[in-house]
């Protein structure tokens, strides 16, 4: 019996492809070693329908290698020039507000060398200043491709029509970092670690889950818990964790770049999207029918290993959790020598044996930091009774070991100082490498480090100059201007990221906030009450250190209040603008801002409830079209100015 026959599900897909394909002959595609160019071209077509539908029947490496072999003999065929179609859920498509275009592939550095090479060449054509060139880079989600304009949610399609997938939001689902709607193209997405302990059993993979999301029938009901509980989520691109920096930058630090993008969400990537930000080279590079040229995505083949566990070390974070680090007999996986591998949690070594002796099947993909994808010889293992940085006796908090000494933890008070520095990001000199120093001295608080004298910097084992730099370094940070949100975001509290600060502080005083109830909490639109509770009791727990920080004098730039934007004279108060292509009068971050003060929402993309397109240098007429289609007002940067009075 071949390894390849379907299932009911995906008999069902294959029978609504217009393919004129009887389901021997599919299955006679993925058991032959043989293949002519139209039947690989057919075996392609099926692959990429089940895999969207969330039923694959070959892995995703198999798929890239025969698309790869297939380019080679007909690289203009239309399946490979146009955006790879979904199956349709219902015969009835509508127009997407925008199109949605694949991504092209490359599967090395040279490939990714090449493509940097392609940007500065564009940037040299048009004269743009080399020096500026950014890229970003965002982990490529592993979910259900869709586009959210406010009002409908899409399907991919076939890039330029979809089908009406509203449903997901009205059984409840939910936007990534309790954003608004609106935002875009996205993913919807479950978080891995809720797959892994609640989901794996009942479901073979997370596209199933996300494939019941949209489906017409009535959702299951271990799928409904997942929405409800936040586990499933549409995620919009614009919200993804990045990396953003130079050609240069990208170059040479780029193993690290991506290991710390691959793994910045709690979801499946299969790649990560690298793209020019500059909208001037965007559109010289243009598209094709397929794929943006300046945007490519990186992508690698899985290497597998069965390794055996010398033993398990727990690591504390700052919030006090402990993690498990799986400590292995050195092994070659991607041209690396591994010998660690991060488990979830606690209960997933307890539920799955991972201790010494215990084999496992490790998977790293390419540079990535490796993970355990089974356990192949499970032990009994011995879990910790002690926080390893303080001794506390640990307990337990739902799956999570748990050390409940917050003030006296080294690891969590030194990991605090650490995330707020990073956090506030308008100072250099304050890496871990030099909080570890500081913390060995004693230094337990924010305030603490800004209340030490050159001298005490000198006693810690800093040179001279270091000290003075140090010294120079904390006056600056009080002195950049920086946003509030991200001064509170700083201090680590529990759903309280930036979003959700600056969502906060669009209704309250950096320090009011301190006074807040859950009530007041879940008043605001996007906070449910779980995630309000956590927020009120992590306030208390900083507000004391928050205040003595504060007192020292920081510049901190106000968010423009929802109820000012409602009573506000501005021309603009309360309208929702987006600034494109290259500004002449100032950069797009300081306009912006002056846009906020004046009661305005920024958005990043034209949706339909965005009431200003202001636009730049070099911006294509496509995109100006595109908006005002939606009813959309463009302005050019001379209007803009006229309208909020500053001209």
């Amino acid at each position: 019996m071949s390894k390849y026959i379907f299932n009911d599900n995906q008999i069902a897909i294959i029978e609504k492809l217009d393919l004129n394909l009887g389901i021997e002959e599919a299955e006679k595609l993925f058991t032959s070693d043989e293949h002519s160019w139209e039947e690989l071209e057919t075996l392609l077509k099926v692959a990429n329908a089940l895999y969207r539908s969330g039923y694959p029947i070959i892995e995703d490496e198999t798929y890239d290698e025969y698309l790869n072999y297939f380019k080679t003999h007909d690289p203009d065929n239309p399946y490979l020039l146009n955006v790879e179609p979904e199956v349709l859920i219902d015969s009835k498509t509508v127009r997407l507000p925008k199109k949605m275009l694949s991504t092209d592939k490359a599967y090395s550095f040279e490939e990714i060398k090449k493509w940097t090479e392609r940007i500065t060449k564009a940037a040299s054509e048009i004269d743009f200043d080399q020096n500026l060139i950014r890229i970003r880079v965002t982990p490529k989600l592993d979910g259900y491709a869709a586009y959210d304009d406010g009002i409908t949610l899409y399907t991919r399609g076939d890039g330029t029509r979809g089908q009406d997938i509203t449903r997901a939001f009205e059984r409840g689902l939910k936007v990534s970092e309790n954003a608004g709607r609106g935002l875009g193209p996205g993913e919807i997405v479950i978080k891995k670690s809720y797959f892994d302990e609640v989901l794996s059993e009942k479901f073979e993979n997370s596209r199933n889950i996300q494939a019941a999301i949209i489906a017409e029938k009535k959702v299951d009901e271990d799928v409904q818990k997942a929405i409800d509980e936040g586990a499933c989520v549409f995620y919009p691109f614009s919200l993804l964790e990045n990396w953003t920096g130079s050609i240069e930058e990208l170059l040479s630090n780029f193993e690290s770049i991506l290991e710390d993008i691959w793994n910045s969400v709690d979801f499946d990537v299969d790649g990560l999207i690298l793209e020019s930000t500059n909208e001037p080279i965007k559109e010289h590079m243009g598209s094709t029918r397929k794929f943006h040229r300046w945007q490519i995505a990186f992508k690698v083949n899985d290497a597998t290993a069965e390794v055996e566990v010398l033993e398990v070390v727990p690591q504390t974070s700052r919030t006090g959790r402990v993690s498990p680090v799986a400590v292995l007999v050195p092994t070659k996986l991607s041209g690396a020598t591994l010998s660690r591998a991060t488990v979830h949690n606690y209960s997933m070594v307890k539920k799955n044996g991972v201790g010494p002796g215990a084999i496992i099947k490790l998977v790293r993909s390419g540079l990535v930091i490796p993970k355990i994808e089974e356990v192949i010889k499970p032990v009994e293992p011995e879990l910790p009774k002690n926080c390893p940085s303080c001794d506390a006796h640990l307990i337990w908090e739902g799956d999570h070991l748990i050390c409940p000494n917050k003030s006296d933890c080294p690891s969590q008070t030194e990991n605090t100082l650490i995330h707020f520095f990073k956090t506030l990001g308008n100072v250099d000199g304050f890496g871990p490498k030099v909080i570890e120093k500081i913390a060995n001295q004693g230094i337990k608080h924010i305030h603490e480090i800004y209340q030490i004298p050159k001298h005490q910097f000198v006693e810690f084992g800093f040179g001279d100059k270091t000290s003075q730099n140090l010294i120079d370094q904390l006056q600056a940070s009080r002195e950049i201007e920086i946003e509030d949100w991200r001064f509170l975001a700083a201090f680590g509290v529990t759903r309280l990221a930036g979003g959700n600060c600056e969502k906060l502080l669009q209704h309250y005083d950096v320090i009011e906030v301190f006074e807040i109830s859950v009530e007041d909490v879940v008043k605001i639109d996007g906070f449910a009450n779980l995630s309000a509770e956590a927020i009120v009791e992590g306030l208390a727990n900083v507000r004391e250190e928050f205040f003595k920080v504060f007192n020292l004098g920081f510049n901190l730039s106000v968010t423009p209040k929802e109820s000012d934007r409602e009573s506000s004279d501005s021309p603009i108060a309360g309208a929702v603008v987006v600034f494109t292509g290259s500004m002449q009068q100032g950069s797009r971050d300081d306009m912006e801002k002056n846009a906020k003060a004046l009661g305005a929402k920024v958005a990043k993309s034209v949706t339909g409830k965005t009431t200003y397109l202001v636009t730049g240098d070099k911006v294509g007429e496509t995109k100006i079209n595109a908006a005002r289609d939606k009813g959309v007002k463009v302005l050019t940067e001379q209007e803009y100015f006229k309208l909020i009075g500053e001209l």
